[in-house]
């Protein structure tokens, strides 16, 4: 079985990962900004480690800790004011959440097929079309299983999903 074939099986899975209003307000934009974060952070990894991925960004969006929308939520990081003074901003490179989106490379896809199955996965999960279960247990934050973040030890392990280790960050 392939790993879209998986995707589809979960359709009629009982919904029991919690969206909020604010996560069914689709776009286009949202879509694209979830198959870019999907792609970039686990194109290499199976429909498990593609949808532990959005769990974090969809898990984010859902905390008052964190922005209220899933492009907001993938841009988030420490911001510098263009040299032209012209009113943009641009994110600090190396310091954003996700790190594809600031570490100065290009963000355009460069395997189209991989990147148009998260393209299609993005859009089942934004219109509601597949029932979304969180298999992370909540996380809000994961990293490569060959490197060891100094966050990490302040935060609870959930589960080991692909080359990613999730966390949850309790509220205190």
């Amino acid at each position: 079985m392939n790993d879209f074939a998986a995707v589809i099986l979960m359709i009629g899975v009982t919904n029991i990962f919690p969206f909020s209003d604010k996560i069914l307000h689709t776009s286009t934009q949202t879509i694209e900004c979830l198959a870019l974060n999907m792609y970039h952070e686990a194109r290499d990894q199976g429909t498990a480690g593609k949808i532990a991925v959005t769990a974090v960004v969809i898990n984010r969006v859902n905390d008052d800790r964190f922005p209220n929308t899933v492009c907001e939520v993938i841009k988030q990081g420490p911001t510098r004011k263009s040299w032209k003074n012209d009113g943009t901003f641009y994110p600090i490179r190396d310091r954003c959440q996700f790190s594809w989106y600031c570490d100065g490379k290009s963000d355009i896809p460069k395997d189209v097929k991989a990147y148009q199955k998260t393209l299609d996965l993005s859009s089942l999960i934004v219109h509601d079309d597949i029932k979304f279960v969180d298999i992370t247990d909540g996380a809000l934050f994961y990293h490569a299983d060959y490197v060891t973040p100094s966050w990490a030890k302040q935060k609870q392990k959930t589960t080991e999903i692909g080359d990613h280790i999730f966390y949850r960050w309790d509220k205190e």
